[in-house]
């Protein structure tokens, strides 16, 4: 049991003094004494009672804390029949020592605390080992054909009092019992699911997320497709389920732990179940992009369109808009490689996950996406729904290979916005991921050049730093498009001769030319709007903006200096 539990259970009386953070404690047993050092009798996990008979002075208190500390007891309770007031240098103590403290009313008896708490633990361990002898024919029956993983973790909650939730690599909810984890804290748990798993540790893995202690269990793939255990964790680690327990499982018995191993055993089998039923969606990627490929008629990637639609879009009476996406998975330091790892495989299923909502729920929102992968690729084709009577369908009835307006399609940003922080977390310091989204097309014709385009914006991602980047058809119409591939000497020697004097003079004279500079473009050279903008005097602007002309010898009336300045700024 949990010391929260003991301290909401109001006719123990018991009242917290310090070590709210620590109260998912797990209590074993109970120990009463009043002996200035226990540490003979103590194993840990216990909840140490005592009167405070051993304290003659404050100077005795921090031994006696720190040998409960250092023994692993759960926490103490001192009572107030004696003393009164439990003394302040004993709160302090345990507050260094991050033990948990009570005290105890003068009106309970510490026999009446330990009756509770042998009563308690001695039923939590009955129901153990009750799981452990029936969890083989309860579990079993509860698999695929009885409910899926919503009816394993609901065993969990009712046998065991644990609240359990299976997460995807980036911590989307794909099934749980009860109410939902809370926005935020599925992302942050497999941040440290992938960490753990990067730096080699067993799982599970402890977690506390929020003044919450979770235990997170790997649920491995166990089907026809999974990799041997030898092969190297980054082949797996981006795609791999993981089980999220709130409970810490760090002193848990082997059979509660042996249990635990059995459900995520059983939920591997679900997914196995779930991947295989995937395999017709790729399989129709495959064809499609193979066609697209080899420069196939328009006719006949039509034709397997038209297959493809109702599979991926059920009951859709319209050719719909498409879109596509290509990612790609690179490890070694400075994008050299990896010897012996297939990425290709890896950025597929990682992009079936980017492209379901991390909003939604359950493990089959991805029921609509088909991704397909080529050499180190991953892509996918996505059908946007036609929007009746939408002006762009005119126009694509009079030119097939028209883009679609996309209004409600994909965006680069927005697909890594919430799953950058645990998938930076899976590549670790040796793994990059990169990916470009094409502009939405109405048919067959125009999906080569949306492959190109996507392909296209991957590669401007990849020109820019970070573990995971994206770019979207948009930018490449702009500026943007060229500054990565301007050779990075250059661009060293460009950005130094218009900006290195700037920020000399900043550094030695605590001034903000650079920032000013940087506001006077973002105001298209208006002085009043850039003045309002750095809550300053007009002819402080203008003193500022002259001697930045001065150092540099530019002028910034000129339209040629200002956008030597700009693409400076934007390539520094």
């Amino acid at each position: 049991m949990r010391l929260r539990a003991l301290l909401e259970t109001d006719a123990l009386g018991l009242r917290l003094l310090g070590g709210e953070d620590e109260l998912d404690r797990t209590v074993r047993g109970v120990m009463t004494t009043d002996l200035r050092d226990p540490s003979r009798y103590l194993s840990g996990g216990e909840l140490v009672l005592t009167g405070l008979a051993w304290r003659r002075d404050a100077a005795d208190t921090e031994p006696f804390v720190r040998i409960l500390a250092s023994a692993g007891v759960a926490g103490l309770a001192a009572g107030e029949a004696e003393l009164g007031a439990i003394p302040d240098d004993l709160v302090q103590a345990c507050l260094r020592h991050r033990l948990p403290l009570f005290a105890v009313n003068e009106s309970v008896a510490f026999a009446t605390i330990t009756e509770h708490v042998v009563r308690q633990v001695s039923g939590e361990r009955a129901g153990d080992l009750a799981a452990v002898v029936d969890r083989h024919r309860r579990l079993m029956t509860s698999g695929p054909a009885g409910g899926g993983p919503e009816v394993v973790l609901d065993l969990l909650g009712s046998d065991l009092d644990l609240r359990a939730w299976v997460l995807s690599p980036t911590g989307r909810q794909i099934a749980g019992a009860g109410a939902p984890l809370p926005p935020g804290i599925g992302a942050a748990l497999a941040g440290e699911h992938l960490s753990a798993t990067r730096t080699g540790r067993r799982g599970p893995h402890r977690a506390v997320v929020r003044g919450l202690t979770y235990s997170l269990f790997p649920i491995r793939n166990t089907g026809r497709g999974a990799a041997p255990a030898t092969r190297d964790v980054r082949e797996t680690v981006l795609s791999d389920w993981l089980l999220a327990v709130e409970a810490d499982a760090g002193d848990w018995p082997a059979a509660r732990l042996d249990l635990l191993q059995g459900v995520t055993q059983l939920i591997a089998v679900e997914r196995d179940r779930r991947d295989a039923a995937r395999t017709v969606r790729r399989r129709l990627a495959q064809e499609v992009l193979e066609l697209v490929q080899t420069g196939a008629p328009p006719a006949e990637i039509a034709a397997r369109l038209r297959v493809a639609a109702p599979v991926l879009l059920p009951g859709l009476g319209t050719a719909p808009h498409w879109q596509v996406v290509v990612a790609r998975v690179e490890w070694g330091e400075g994008g050299t490689g990896a010897p012996g790892i297939d990425a290709g495989p890896v950025a597929q299923s990682l992009l079936e996950e980017i492209l379901v909502d991390p909003a939604t729920a359950g493990p089959d929102s991805a029921d609509r996406i088909a991704v397909a992968h080529t050499g180190d690729e991953a892509i996918a084709l996505v059908p946007l729904p036609a929007v009746p009577g939408a002006d762009g369908d005119a126009a694509a009835e009079e030119d097939e290979a028209a883009p679609a307006p996309d209004g409600g399609g994909l965006h680069a940003d927005a697909l890594l916005a919430a799953v950058r922080g645990p998938l930076s977390a899976g590549l670790a310091d040796d793994g990059r991921l990169t990916l470009g989204v094409s502009a939405a097309v109405h048919s067959a014709e125009g999906l080569r050049g949306a492959l190109e385009e996507a392909r296209h914006a991957r590669r401007v991602a990849a020109a820019r730093p970070g573990r995971v980047c994206a770019a979207g058809h948009h930018e490449l119409a702009s500026h943007v498009l060229l500054l990565p591939f301007v050779p990075d000497d250059v661009r060293r020697a460009f950005t130094a001769r218009l900006l290195d004097p700037l920020r000399d003079y900043d550094r030695r004279h605590r001034a903000e030319l650079i920032p000013t500079l940087e506001a006077f473009l973002d105001c298209d050279g208006s002085w009043t709007r850039c003045a309002g903008r750095l809550h300053l005097h007009v002819n402080t602007l203008r003193y500022r903006v002259g001697r930045i002309e001065q150092l540099t010898g530019r002028d910034l009336a000129r339209l040629e200096d200002k956008l030597d300045f700009f693409l400076a700024l934007r390539m520094s």
